[in-house]
C-alpha cells in the first residue's frame, strides 16, 4: 500500500515513514523544511528515511498549507491512505507567531481534508494534541471529556483540527482518526522540547528552567510507542455504522489518546536525565508560562480497547535511549 505523509521530516513523521518502509509500504513524504528549529535535523532525518526505502520513498518539499502547490505536486501521484502529522508545533511559539497555526494547522488542515474527500481515501489519521485538554482538573484525560477551554493558540487549532474532521465525517462519509499525542520523545526527537533541551544544557553544564517550581507533571511517551499507535490507528478505519466511535462520534471519526499512561512528576524525571548523564543538573525554579498546564495524563482505554495498543517503554527506559542517541548525534 502506498501512504502519503506529511510532516515526513518532523520527529513523528520519519519516525512512521521509516516503519511503514519497514513493513513493506511505498510512502509519498511531503513537508515544507521550515527553519522552526535547525533544517539540517529535518534532513537528517530524510536521508535515515531514504536509505531504508530506497524507491519505495518519495519526497517532495512543499507547504501543504498552500493549496494550489500541494494539489500540483500531488497531480498524478496515487496513495490509499493518508498520514497528516505535519503542523506546527509548540506552545509557546503560538503566542510569539500565531498566524502560522492558523495558516498550518487549520488552513493546512483543511487542505488535506480536501485531498482526503477528493482523493476518496480509505482513510486519513492526523495529529491532534493532548494540548486539547487544556488545564482540565480530573484526570486522568480521557477523549469522552469535554476540551472546551484550550489554554493556548496551538491547543485551539488541534480542537479546530477535530471539529473540522468530525464535519468532513459527517458529509462525506469519510474514515477519519484523530490522535491525541502525549509528550513525545525519543532519538531523532525535537530540539524545541524539554528532554531535548534539558540534555542539551545538564551535558553542556547550563542551568535548566523548571517551570511552576517544580510542581508539573507529564505522561511521557517513547517515539516507538507512538509510532505504534498510529500504524494501529492507520490500519483499522473507523465503520460507518452508525456505533459511537472512541470521542463520541457517530460518524466514521474517531478520537484516541497516545499516552503512555503514566504520570511522571518532572523533578522525578529530570533526576533520571542526571543519572543518563551522568551529572547534576542547575535547576532555576521559575513560576508558570503562560498557555502551559501543571498535569497531563492519558486514559488509553479506548485505544487499547480497540486497537490493542499497550506502551511498553518507561522513561527509566526511554531517557536513557534518548541521551546515548543524542551523544552521538550532536557528538558530546
Amino acid at each position: 500500500m502506498r501512504y502519503l505523509v506529511t510532516g515526513v521530516a518532523g520527529f513523528i513523521g520519519a519516525a512512521v515513514a521509516d516503519a511503514l518502509l519497514a513493513r513493506g509500504d511505498s510512502v509519498l513524504g511531503i513537508d515544507s523544511l521550515n527553519d522552526y528549529y535547525p533544517v539540517s535535523l529535518k534532513e537528517d532525518r530524510l536521508a535515515r528515511v531514504a536509505a531504508r526505502g530506497g524507491g519505495r520513498f518519495v519526497f517532495t518539499k512543499v507547504d501543504f498549507a498552500d493549496h494550489a502547490a500541494l494539489d500540483a505536486v500531488l497531480s498524478g501521484e496515487q496513495f490509499e491512505r493518508i498520514v497528516h502529522l505535519g503542523a506546527q508545533p509548540g506552545v509557546r511559539y503560538s503566542i510569539e507567531n500565531p498566524r502560522a497555526y492558523i495558516e498550518s494547522n487549520v488552513s493546512g488542515h483543511l487542505n488535506l481534508l480536501e485531498v482526503a474527500r477528493h482523493r476518496q481515501v480509505e482513510h486519513m489519521v492526523y495529529a491532534s494534541s493532548s494540548s486539547v485538554y487544556g488545564g482540565a482538573d480530573k484526570v486522568p484525560f480521557a477523549v469522552e471529556d469535554r476540551v472546551d477551554h484550550p489554554l493556548s493558540l496551538y491547543a485551539a487549532t488541534k480542537k479546530a483540527d477535530e471539529l473540522m474532521s468530525e464535519t468532513y465525517a459527517h458529509l462525506y462519509r469519510l474514515p477519519l482518526t484523530g490522535l491525541r499525542f502525549f509528550t513525545v520523545y525519543g532519538p531523532w526527537g525535537r530540539p524545541d522540547m524539554m528532554v531535548w533541551m534539558f540534555t542539551h544544557k545538564i551535558l553542556t553544564g547550563q542551568p535548566i528552567a523548571v517551570f511552576n517550581h517544580g510542581e508539573v507533571w507529564r505522561d511521557f511517551t517513547y517515539i516507538d510507542d507512538i509510532v505504534a499507535g498510529i500504524l494501529a490507528a492507520l490500519d483499522h478505519p473507523p465503520a460507518d455504522d452508525g456505533a459511537p466511535k472512541a470521542g463520541g462520534s457517530i460518524t466514521p471519526h474517531a478520537l484516541y489518546n497516545i499516552g503512555n499512561h503514566r504520570c511522571e512528576k518532572l523533578t522525578d524525571v529530570i533526576a533520571v536525565l542526571e543519572q543518563a548523564c551522568g551529572r547534576k543538573a542547575e535547576m532555576n525554579f521559575l513560576p508558570m508560562q503562560a498557555g502551559d498546564v501543571p498535569r497531563t495524563f492519558a486514559d488509553i482505554d479506548a485505544i487499547r480497547r480497540d486497537l490493542g495498543y499497550e506502551p511498553t517503554t518507561s522513561v527509566d527506559v526511554g531517557i536513557p535511549r534518548f541521551v546515548e542517541w543524542y551523544r552521538a548525534y550532536a557528538d558530546l
